[in-house]
Order: C-alpha cells, then structure tokens, then sequence
C-alpha cells in the first residue's frame, strides 16, 4: 500500500476512537473488522483488529494491504 496521506491516518484514528467497522482489501479480498491501535512493529505499521463477530485477534501490516475505508452504519 502507498503510504498513508495524513487524512487516512486522520479516518483511521477516529474509527479507533468511536469504534467503527473498517473495510480492509488484502490480497484483492476484503476483510470488515474493527480497528483498536495502530502501532510500530518491525517491517513497518500496522493495525490490530477484532473480527466483528467472533472477536477474533487480527494483525493487518500496513504494507500488506491495497487499501482501507470506513464503513458507514
């Protein structure tokens, strides 16, 4: 993924905050979770998320996936 323009860091913060759903594409399929934390690990940024429904623990890295958005409920 290119890197994140300041308004995605800017969505990505306040889906952490409110706790909406985000839509993440990876590897051309598309994965709805919902974000907790963006943070540092080696190799880059990344994401932890929960599976909306099962409560699952997901790492997204950053440079894994082709892109992001809110979801609107």
């Amino acid at each position: 993924m290119a890197t994140l323009t300041p308004d995605d860091y800017d969505a990505l913060e306040h889906a952490i905050r409110v706790g909406r759903r985000i839509a993440v594409l990876k590897h051309g399929m598309e994965l709805v979770v919902v974000p907790i934390r963006v943070f540092a690990r080696s190799g880059g940024e990344a994401i932890e998320a929960r599976h909306p429904s099962t409560g699952e623990s997901v790492i997204l890295g950053l440079a894994e996936i082709e892109g992001f958005e809110i979801v609107q409920w």
